[in-house]
């Protein structure tokens, strides 16, 4: 398995306020970035999974989402994550 609880605790404890800040947008945004990841790997190797491919668009529309949710409210910690996710926008 890609995603056991031990790398989920390393990057919320990376990008969260501690190991067990989960509900923080920084923390939700480093993990769907960690699937995201995952998924456009997979997707490379096998071109034809359109299931993989439509949960990868609504995983980016999430983060997407979260991203304008923390621009709206904090610019700051919007420019932080980005910088340190090493995200385009």
């Amino acid at each position: 398995m890609y995603l056991n609880p031990e790398k989920k605790q390393e990057i919320f404890g990376q990008y969260g306020k501690s190991n067990t800040d989960t509900g923080s947008p920084e923390a939700q945004i480093a993990l769907f970035s960690y699937r995201i990841s995952h998924l456009t790997e997979h997707l490379k190797k096998n071109r034809k999974d359109y299931s993989t491919a439509r949960a990868l668009t609504k995983l980016v529309g999430k983060r997407r989402a979260l991203l304008n949710y923390l621009k709206d409210r904090d610019i700051e910690r919007y420019r932080s994550i980005v910088k340190a996710l090493g995200l385009r926008k």
